[in-house]
């Protein structure tokens, strides 16, 4: 590719980067995007940081630590919710390309469980109960649960999905194995075995 451009508050993050985004490529493309982001003539040189240089360098050391405890996590889940006899995408054993792990439920009733279970292993609002809801962009229902330190995160623990057959859920993150082995162990308490 010639550019690519994130942003800091995924994976490269590490749920530590409050904000942010990086742009990587072609050193001319670089400088035309410093300019167009700053003022002409200064280009990359300055801009904001907005006191946040010390969080976003820490996420950004963290970011293999982080995505490899996620990754494990989202291993973890397949396993674990294949032997309760569900169909799940990718499977433990298969090379993945990244940290979403779908989980097939086959009911709204256990999808809304499962969201529910994910959300009360969050560090932050683990109180809170998600319900169904419209959202922009789907043509039906979804459920979201993510109990989150940085809004938005996707390598935090979270889970989502259609509120529509075959009520697949979408898992993915976790700051640690820790947390990701709880919200797949209090998930399949919810939802129980796929008989």
């Amino acid at each position: 590719a010639d550019l690519i451009a994130g942003s800091l508050i995924k994976n490269p993050g590490s749920g530590i980067a409050p904000g942010g985004g990086y742009v990587a490529g072609r050193a001319d493309l670089i400088e035309e995007i410093g300019e167009a982001m700053t003022a002409v003539g200064v280009g990359r040189h300055v801009g904001p940081s907005l006191g946040l240089t010390r969080l976003l360098l820490q996420g950004l050391y963290f970011a293999p630590t982080v995505v490899a405890a996620s990754m494990q996590g989202a291993v973890h889940l397949a396993s674990l919710f294949s032997l309760a006899g569900y169909q799940v995408f990718p499977s433990a054993g298969e090379e993945r390309g990244d940290i979403v792990q779908l989980v097939r439920l086959g009911s709204q009733e256990k999808l809304e469980l499962f969201c529910r279970a994910i959300q009360a292993a969050s560090p932050v609002d683990a109180f809170v109960t998600p319900i169904p809801g419209p959202m922009p962009g789907y043509d039906c229902d979804i459920i979201m649960a993510s109990g989150s330190f940085i809004q938005g995160s996707t390598i935090e623990l979270s889970a989502d999905g259609p509120i529509r057959p075959p009520y697949d859920v979408f898992v993915q993150g976790g700051l640690t194995f820790d947390q990701a082995r709880l919200g797949a162990m209090k998930a399949l308490e919810a939802v129980g075995r796929d008989v």
